[in-house]
């Protein structure tokens, strides 16, 4: 007789117990397991010496050497920044999971893909598990969409999976997952519902060949709701989030590409359109010839940008100085501050300092160390930058300038955007650099006379 063993599952983290729980220990929210009852089959598992283990044989093996090289075929949806993030295109079978916050325009860009490739003369099917085909059509008709597109209100599972075995479409969009039902135990949007119905639409996307693309819900943190087996299931996790007025949608995981890479749109009238230089729409409004002003190469995720660091040093009413960071690591900034402190004997006792990375965005890179001492420097002595100059570089203890990753890459970069002078570590692409904080100083502002 088989043994049934109840667990008890998080509907918002996946956090599984032996015994349901008030609040979650894992994502702290309240109120949300739910019981699961998975089936075991019965039998103790036995060696059975030739006879295999527990009386099976062993499955057939391959050879990595005698596996053929295939490249996945590759679909491109019209919108350049989405090939970037996805690596290309759209992957014939792949899955990908889009997140993000309710509203941030997730279904308006998906619209706007199934409009391109319908174009295109291919099928693509629109599930519609949160909105009736009225409002698609609203949607529709405000983008400018007028392609056939193949929608439906049906969100069963295995009725969703028919369809692509009939139609066999190039694309199909199931806006959200959340609504997707299986039949069975449990309510649209529980653990195992969600489970259960990514597994089944991620074999019929495989069996027939049809890009498929679910839409997930996020929680409170940011995080795709529902059990994280959930994306270990699909082949590529994006994410779409807002920074100031542009949204940015980021990959995570891509089985068929580099993770980490990232799309720069803007929201419109006509849909999300894509930023082609982003490096001149962050810097778009920087003032230019005002101290504490800073031009710097990073990277975010796999792509070069330029965005400005500001600084800002102003005599403290109170005891304690304060030390206020947007946009950057905190303890970074302070380390970089004890560094000119102690090794260009700058007076930073009495001064507030603020440091803004403008235009929104949250960059952990240390690359930026550099920026942020010259824009600090630059603020206190009350002297502006030469317009034309961009840096990067890690700041260490010691005062001096390291290597940092994708070097070759950011500099290239600053080049294509004019900068023509570049305060960067030594040893890139046979440039001379700087070694030192003190040295970084003596450059900038020689540059500038």
């Amino acid at each position: 007789m088989a043994r049934v063993t109840t667990k008890y599952v998080c509907t918002s983290c996946g956090y599984q117990s032996a015994k349901p729980l008030g609040r979650c220990p894992n994502c702290q929210a309240w109120n949300s397991f739910e019981e699961e009852v998975p089936t075991v089959a019965a039998g103790k598992a036995r060696t059975g010496g030739a006879g295999g283990y527990g009386g099976v044989t062993g499955g057939k093996l391959t050879a990595l050497s005698t596996v053929g090289r295939r490249e996945e075929p590759r679909t491109p949806t019209g919108i350049p920044e989405l090939d970037r993030v996805l690596g290309g295109g759209l992957v014939a079978g792949g899955v990908t999971l889009i997140g993000g916050e309710p509203g941030i325009g997730k279904s308006t860009l998906l619209l706007q893909v199934a409009d391109r490739l319908a174009r295109t003369g291919q099928t693509v099917l629109y599930v519609a598990g949160e909105e009736s085909l009225e409002q698609i059509r609203l949607r529709a008709d405000r983008l400018g969409v007028t392609a056939e597109i193949q929608l439906t209100r049906d969100t069963r599972a295995e009725h969703v999976a028919a369809l692509m075995a009939e139609h066999r479409p190039a694309l199909c969009i199931v806006d959200s997952i959340q609504t997707v039902t299986v039949e069975g135990d449990g309510t649209p949007g529980g653990v195992a519902q969600v489970r259960e119905g990514t597994a089944l639409l991620t074999r019929a996307a495989k069996e027939t060949g049809t890009a498929t693309v679910l839409v997930g819900h996020v929680t409170k943190e940011g995080t795709v709701a529902g059990p994280k087996v959930m994306e270990h299931i699909v082949d590529t996790t994006v994410f779409l989030e807002t920074v100031g007025a542009f949204r940015l949608l980021r990959s995570v995981k891509n089985r068929f590409g580099q993770a980490g890479e990232l799309g720069v749109f803007e929201m419109r009238g006509e849909g999300l359109v894509a930023v082609e230089n982003p490096s001149a729409a962050f810097l778009a409004e920087r003032p230019v010839g005002v101290p504490g002003s800073v031009v710097a190469a990073t990277i975010d995720g796999q792509r070069p940008m330029l965005l400005e660091v500001q600084a800002l040093a102003s005599k403290t009413p109170y005891p304690n100085a304060r030390r206020v960071v947007v946009g950057l690591d905190p303890r970074r900034v302070d380390v970089v501050l004890a560094v000119l402190e102690r090794r260009l004997e700058l007076t930073l006792g009495g001064l507030d300092v603020y440091v803004n990375l403008a235009g929104g965005l949250k960059v952990p890179d240390p690359g930026l160390d550099l920026a942020v001492a010259l824009a600090v420097y630059s603020a206190v002595v009350g002297r502006a930058l030469p317009g034309n100059v961009a840096v990067f570089g890690e700041v260490g203890l010691a005062g001096e300038v390291r290597s940092t990753q994708g070097a070759l890459r950011r500099a290239e970069e600053a080049t294509r955007a004019g900068y023509r002078q570049l305060i960067v570590p030594p040893g890139l692409d046979g440039r001379e650099g700087v070694r030192s904080v003190e040295e970084a100083v003596g450059v900038v502002w020689k540059a500038g006379t």
